[in-house]
C-alpha cells in the first residue's frame, strides 16, 4: 500500500523516512501517525537498513504536532485512543533494534517534539524552533512528553518548557539537552547523511545490543543493567560477523575505524 503522507528511501544502509503532507507544515494526524508506524516497522525489518532517519527535510517543519482540526472534535474516548496511537508509534521507534536519528530540519512543536524525543539521536538545523505549546490550547501532550522530558532535560527545564509554552532555537535546545547537535541550515542534510552513514557502517548486532542496554538503564538498577551488558557482550562473541570484523582488523584487510586499507 503506497504512503500518502510520507516517503521512504534506502541508500548506503540507511533508511530515510521523509515526512511531507504536501502542505507547509507536517501535522501528526491520525493518518500520519499510522503511516509513520508502518514505515518504522518496514525499515526495522528491511535487511539492508542498519540505521534510520526521520525528518521533514527539505520542508519548513519537522512536525508541528497533532492536527488541531481533528483534536477539536475529540471527546475523552477519542483523546485516549489518539494518545495510545502516538505512544505506540514512539514505543515502536524505541523498541526498534536499529539506531534512529531525528533530523529536525525546522519547526518542531508539541507532538513533533515528542516524536523527536523517541529518537536515539537528535540533530537539528539552526532553523529549529522547538516547543510544547499545549497549555495555550488548554491541553497537555498525550504522547509521554511529560514523562520523557524530565528524564532528558531535568524537571526544571521540563516545567519551563510546558508551563511557558515558549519556543526555543537550536542553541537553547542544545543547552537544555533537547538536541545533541546542530549545524547551519545549508549544511544540515549533508551532516545528517554523513552521521547516518557513519553509524550504518558499524555492526548491526553491536548497535542493537548497545541501544537495548542503554535504554534499559533508565528502568533498572545498576547491578541489573551491568548484568544485561555482560550478557550482551558475551552474545556478540557467538556471531561470525562480529568475529569477522575483528579478524579483518587484525589482519589489516580493513580499518574498522576509518576507510578500507588499500
Amino acid at each position: 500500500m503506497p504512503y500518502k503522507k510520507l516517503s521512504i528511501d534506502v541508500k548506503n544502509r540507511v533508511g530515510y523516512i521523509l515526512m511531507g503532507s504536501g502542505q507547509r507544515f507536517n501535522k501528526l494526524s491520525v493518518t500520519m501517525l499510522k503511516e509513520l508506524k508502518r514505515a518504522v516497522a518496514e525499515l526495522c525489518q528491511h535487511p539492508e537498513v542498519v540505521c534510520m532517519v526521520i525528518t521533514g527535510y527539505p520542508g519548513e517543519s519537522f512536525a508541528v504536532g497533532a492536527d488541531i482540526s481533528q483534536m477539536a472534535e475529540f471527546g475523552p474516548v477519542d483523546g485516549f485512543s489518539f494518545a495510545e496511537l502516538g505512544q505506540s508509534l514512539f514505543d515502536a521507534i524505541e523498541s526498534c533494534p536499529k539506531p534512529v536519528i531525528g533530523a529536525l530540519n525546522g519547526i518542531t512543536m508539541g507532538g513533533g517534539c515528542d516524536l523527536a524525543l523517541s529518537c536515539d539521536l537528535r540533530v537539528a538545523s539552526d532553523a529549529l524552533l522547538i516547543a510544547h505549546p499545549g497549555a495555550k490550547l488548554g491541553i497537555i501532550t498525550g504522547f509521554c512528553g511529560t514523562q520523557k522530558l524530565p528524564r532528558l532535560v531535568r524537571r526544571n527545564f521540563a516545567r519551563e518548557i510546558f508551563m511557558t509554552s515558549a519556543s526555543y532555537g537550536a542553541a537553547d535546545a542544545l543547552r537544555m539537552g533537547l538536541i545533541d547537535r546542530f549545524c547551519p541550515a545549508d549544511e544540515f542534510w549533508e551532516r545528517v547523511v554523513s552521521l547516518a552513514e557513519r553509524i550504518a557502517a558499524a555492526s548491526p548486532s553491536a548497535l542493537a545490543m548497545a541501544k537495548k542496554a542503554i535504554n534499559t538503564s533508565e528502568d533498572c538498577d545498576l547491578k541489573t543493567g551491568c548484568a544485561l551488558e555482560a550478557a550482551s557482550y558475551a552474545y556478540l562473541f557467538a556471531t561470525s560477523a562480529e568475529r569477522g570484523r575483528m579478524t579483518d582488523f587484525l589482519e589489516g584487510t580493513k580499518n574498522v575505524f576509518g576507510t578500507e586499507n588499500t
